[in-house]
């Protein structure tokens, strides 16, 4: 088992690193999923389970990584997934994430539930940046929040569609994140463990600010802890969000509105003909039905029905730069990354997700040489057999 004491190589190596160094319940929190985390499991499994197609004595001297999405070239075909409280992980986490996916090239997507606010976040970047909406049944600050990742400059809205209510989370239950014994439990373990983790009570707990939620601060009163802010969410996030809502989005947002949570075929055809711009086949990282297919296996029925008709994004379970081979080889545009890129902030700083993402980078260079393709564009069902 790799240890602090060795150089991190993988996304793996850096979630060790990130235990070691969060909080137990903030970790509980990033790396778990809901109820018996069947799903969780599944994503990596299914992503693993399939065979890349090795070929030989085929010209790769000149090989690229790079792909167009959205008008923008990306230096490989991933994007960093919104993940809520991030900014709980390491110090205004948001910023540090999106500036340095910026000055990599590729695109960094704010949850509306973060620390960083989207104007500090789009200060931080010189990339894109998406911004992930969850609608809220106050349609007010709704409108609020597209309004000002317009002005921040959001290039892309993400409306996240599979939380009509927050699924239950069986280690959050056990932690301080939610359930848990009442208020004097929650404190006690929550000061035993800071206390575990000075470092990180130091420089995250202390300097980092993390207890106000950027976002949506503006439209909670009397919050004063991330929990405070969670709650609301969880109170004010419409369940009675349906198709007919994205009309009233398109009124504000003129920018591409890219769905997300979408698993099946039906649902996919729904939102090409309700004009999205794009899709993201997701089951929420194994966060919230646990017990529905892998997000690799969606994707295979989900593109059969949509393929060329809208932009195919896929997360849940990429974890290197094969994993993104397979992602596109099943029929994605680009795939999408979430915990791993928490983990690496988290257990290296800016520095680990810099060299996080380098290593992937690599990963998805050699993979393709190796698979006998030269470009992004050549990625198809031919390089991988199941």
């Amino acid at each position: 088992m790799p240890t602090l004491s060795l150089a991190p190589a993988s996304s793996d190596d850096y979630r060790i690193r990130a235990e070691r160094k969060l909080p137990r319940f903030l970790f509980d929190y990033l790396d778990g999923g809901a109820y018996a985390e069947a799903t969780l499991r599944r994503n990596v499994a299914d992503l693993q389970s399939l065979e890349l197609r090795q070929r030989i004595l085929r010209d790769v001297s000149a090989l690229s990584t790079a792909k167009k999405i959205l008008g923008t070239e990306l230096t490989m075909p991933l994007g960093l997934s919104p993940v809520g409280l991030s900014g709980m992980m390491a110090r205004r986490g948001e910023a540090a994430a999106a500036r340095v996916s910026g000055a990599f090239g590729i695109p960094y997507c704010l949850s509306t539930l973060s620390v960083c606010s989207v104007e500090e976040v789009a200060a931080a970047t010189s990339g894109p940046l998406w911004f992930q909406l969850y609608m809220m049944r106050d349609r007010g600050a709704a409108a609020d929040l597209i309004e000002r990742a317009k002005t921040a400059g959001a290039v892309a809205l993400i409306l996240t569609v599979d939380l009509p209510m927050v699924g239950t989370r069986y280690r959050d239950v056990r932690n301080t994140m939610s359930g848990g014994g009442g208020t004097w439990a929650k404190l006690r373990r929550g000061l035993i463990s800071y206390m575990l983790h000075p470092s990180w009570t130091m420089e995250v707990g202390l300097r980092g600010r993390p207890h106000v939620l950027g976002n949506v601060a503006p439209y909670v009163t009397n919050a004063s802890t991330p929990a405070d802010f969670a709650a609301w969410a969880n109170a004010s996030i419409d369940p009675s969000i349906c198709w007919s809502d994205l009309e009233w989005i398109r009124a504000r947002w003129s920018g591409p509105l890219i769905i997300k949570g979408i698993m099946e075929r039906e649902d996919a055809e729904l939102a090409v003909a309700h004009g999205a711009d794009g899709i993201v086949v997701s089951n929420h990282g194994g966060r919230q039905l646990d017990g529905v297919s892998s997000s690799i296996r969606a994707l295979e029925r989900v593109a059969e029905a949509v393929s060329g008709q809208t932009l195919i994004i896929m997360d849940g379970g990429v974890r290197s730069g094969q994993d993104i081979l397979k992602v596109l080889a099943s029929g994605a545009d680009l795939a999408m990354m979430g915990r791993p890129w928490v983990y690496a902030l988290a257990g290296g700083g800016e520095d680990g997700l810099r060299h996080l993402l380098t290593a992937i980078k690599a990963e998805l260079s050699v993979s393709m040489a190796l698979s006998g393709i030269t470009s992004t564009d050549e990625i198809n069902r031919d390089i991988i057999s199941r």
